[in-house]
């Protein structure tokens, strides 16, 4: 009995969201290579005048023991883990990142949900790590 409800809500849990690192890539240089910059250095135009410099996206992994940040990356984009660089929070592009949540593997094997734009988004990141 005690395992019921374990199994109902495996029974509910969502399929792990498809992931497509083109649409990833066309996300990134829409909303993020304006800060981020092109090469995602974190030396996009619109740096200079940010209070907080945006993040060298291509040393996630390398700063953080070899291991890509999914949760932080995830929680950062949707806003739960706010940052405030220019008066508002990033992205300022928010509205585009909501909407329906699709299951993602965060770096310790568990599902984190999130929007299918960030999905994609996190494809195109992981790829664009440094050793």
């Amino acid at each position: 009995m005690r395992a019921l409800p374990f199994m109902m809500m495996l029974a509910c849990a969502s399929p792990l969201a498809a992931q497509d690192v083109d649409q990833g890539e066309a996300i990134y240089n829409f909303y993020c290579a304006t800060c981020h910059g092109t090469a995602a250095m974190g030396n996009g135009p619109m740096s200079p005048s940010l209070v907080v410099p945006p993040t060298n996206l291509t040393a996630l992994s390398a700063s953080n023991e070899g291991v890509f940040p999914t949760v932080r990356v995830v929680m950062r984009i949707d806003g739960r883990d706010p940052l405030v660089s220019h008066g508002s929070s990033m992205p300022v592009y928010g509205d585009f990142f909501e909407g329906t949540d699709v299951a993602t593997k965060a770096e310790t094997g568990q599902p984190i949900m999130t929007s299918q734009p960030i999905v994609d988004l996190l494809a195109y990141l992981k790829t664009i790590q440094q050793e």
